[in-house]
């Protein structure tokens, strides 16, 4: 493991072009209160487009099942949709949001341009190896899908009509490199909201596509599939239009900040750096897939439904840290990249300790009402048409409150990780990863032999939250080595006292519902119960966790504090 921070770029740089457009310089971090107000103003606006882009995309979902169904054409979009997304990651995803914003900051403090000649070539060079990675996944669409799917087409994906969709949807994997690459250009200069509402215009895009795919008459032919169908055209053709506009609408940001594109070829030495470190992140990737492919293994040999409820579980935890978690990354990155880059460890450690206390006071709370009223929200949830009101349903609620108590700790580590990467060192990382997929998967495989198979998925499901568990703890620890003092037990403090407030609140709030079911909600239909439940938690559980967290001073709220009328201010350092 490294012994200390990276070494300062050499003083002799390659060359690059004259400092005709140089981008506005982004100000050093400021001190921890006045750090504390500017994260919570730019994670907030993540925050909103967050919120806006989960909830659009999941209107998306539904109009996807709506107007596809869950049939043959359903499963043949998804598998071919999806293609695109594990290429992209597997190959530039994780390297153009973890290690590029690192490398932009520090060309931009160090070049005398600002770092536009860096900028340009890492988009030149970027962008032909995204074309040739196209290129060649659609010339593999054929071998991709019968990986995926075999040669099956009774009951599930047609791998014949998956492929043609695959040709059609495959292009996203250069506009998604491009637009990832864009957003980090936008990141790393301090300007958050563009990339963060771009995914809304690509619902949005999406949703048009399913109104007119549904307003062409007829249906997907099967049996032949023909690639000049209107409606394969509409649907192939449309998804990707989303994409592309994903990435469009980021150019009018990048020339607001001043940064005009022309070709650069040619090799910079530190993109061969940037090279080891992508390789390190791409084995990270490929680490985290072994542990996805056992869990959907042993998920799929337990019991039927098993696979959809550990995956709609995940997705439903998604939801919260989507929305307060990413925001906090994307605003802290280019934070500690910078400190980084200006030999500022102690401001690296500060932003570390800051993110992962509001992390703390804004998932915590959210970890035990999930935990207690876990089986009501799937029952709310997804209790309507297949999935009504029965066994389905209960428990994938049980799954997600089986599996809520590492919601914070997948957040920290992800933090701690984005700490390693500032300092560009994806090294570490993978190891991480490697340690918390090294451990998930034998918990994994234990769980058919510990648990009957209609409860496997909620042992698959706590698994994965306890080896994230494990993982922030052995982050913690190797953060502590690499910088020398991580402040641990002033996060600690933070989360004990959350901690204890939020507890308070669910106990509360649990008492509240148990004495309602033995009296007026007895009888009731299990939806109309609980949606009922879940709002008397909230109204519960949230006064009184705040209370006990202004009475166990949490000072990570003092900002509330002094905007509520009447409230007199308190210290916030």
């Amino acid at each position: 493991m490294p012994g200390g921070p990276p070494p300062r770029p050499n003083a002799a740089r390659p060359p690059t072009d004259p400092p005709t457009t140089r981008l506005p310089p982004v100000p050093s971090a400021p001190s921890e209160s006045g750090g504390r107000s500017s994260l919570i103003r730019s994670s907030s606006v993540i925050a909103v487009a967050s919120l806006v882009s989960r909830v659009t995309g999941f209107l998306r979902t539904l109009a996807l099942v709506a107007v596809l169904g869950l049939g043959i054409v359903n499963d043949s979009y998804t598998i071919a949709n999806t293609l695109p997304n594990i290429v992209y990651e597997l190959l530039l995803g994780g390297v153009l949001t973890s290690v590029m914003i690192p490398l932009l900051v520090r060309a931009q403090t160090d070049d005398a341009d600002g770092g536009v000649g860096y900028t340009r070539r890492l988009l030149t060079i970027t962008g032909v190896a995204l074309l040739l990675a196209t290129v060649a996944a659609m010339l593999a669409a054929p071998l991709l899908t019968r990986l995926y799917l075999g040669t099956q087409t009774s009951n599930s994906a047609n791998p014949e009509l998956a492929t043609m969709f695959a040709y059609l949807l495959l292009p996203q994997i250069f506009f998604y490199g491009i637009g990832a690459l864009l957003g980090a250009i936008l990141n790393s200069k301090g300007v958050f909201g563009p990339f963060a509402w771009a995914p809304v215009l690509n619902n949005v895009v999406v949703l048009a596509v399913l109104a007119a795919y549904a307003a062409v008459p007829g249906q997907i032919s099967l049996d032949p599939v023909r690639m000049g169908d209107t409606k394969l055209l509409v649907l192939g053709l449309g998804t990707t239009l989303g994409i592309v506009v994903q990435a469009v609408v980021l150019l009018p940001s990048m020339r607001r900040i001043g940064f005009r594109y022309r070709p650069v070829w040619g090799w910079d030495p530190r993109l061969t750096a940037a090279g080891g470190l992508a390789g390190w992140v791409v084995l990270y990737v490929l680490i985290g897939q072994a542990g996805y492919i056992v869990t959907t293994r042993v998920a799929a040999a337990a019991d039927a439904g098993s696979v959809a409820t550990y995956s709609y579980a995940w997705l439903l935890l998604q939801v919260p840290y989507g929305v307060l978690g990413v925001s906090l990354l994307t605003a802290l990155m280019p934070r500690m990249s910078r400190a980084a880059a200006e030999g500022r460890l102690h401001d690296v450690v500060a932003d570390l300790s800051l993110g992962t206390r509001l992390s703390a006071v804004a998932l915590i709370p959210i970890t035990v009402v999930l935990t207690l009223f876990g089986t009501e929200v799937g029952v709310a949830l997804f209790s309507l048409g297949a999935g009504s009101a029965g066994g389905g349903s209960a428990r994938l609620g049980a799954t997600l409150a089986a599996s809520a108590f590492g919601l914070l700790p997948y957040a920290v580590t992800l933090l701690q990780l984005r700490v390693f990467y500032a300092l560009t060192d994806s090294r570490t990382p993978t190891l991480i990863q490697l340690f918390i997929v090294g451990l998930k998967i034998p918990l994994l495989l234990l769980c058919p032999v510990l648990l009957p198979p209609e409860r496997v998925v909620l042992g698959l499901a706590a698994a994965n939250a306890l080896s994230f568990a494990f993982g922030a703890v052995l982050g913690q620890v190797l953060v502590a080595r690499r910088l020398g003092r991580a402040r641990t037990g002033e996060m600690l403090g933070t989360v004990g006292r959350t901690t204890a407030a939020s507890i308070a609140g669910g106990l509360l709030a649990y008492g509240a519902v148990v004495l309602l079911d033995t009296g007026p909600l007895t009888g009731w239909a299990p939806v109309g119960r609980a949606w009922t439940v879940l709002a008397l938690a909230l109204v519960v559980a949230t006064p009184v966790t705040l209370l006990g967290m202004r009475v166990l001073r949490v000072r990570e709220l003092d900002p509330l504090w002094r905007r509520l009328p009447g409230s007199p201010a308190r210290g916030g350092g």
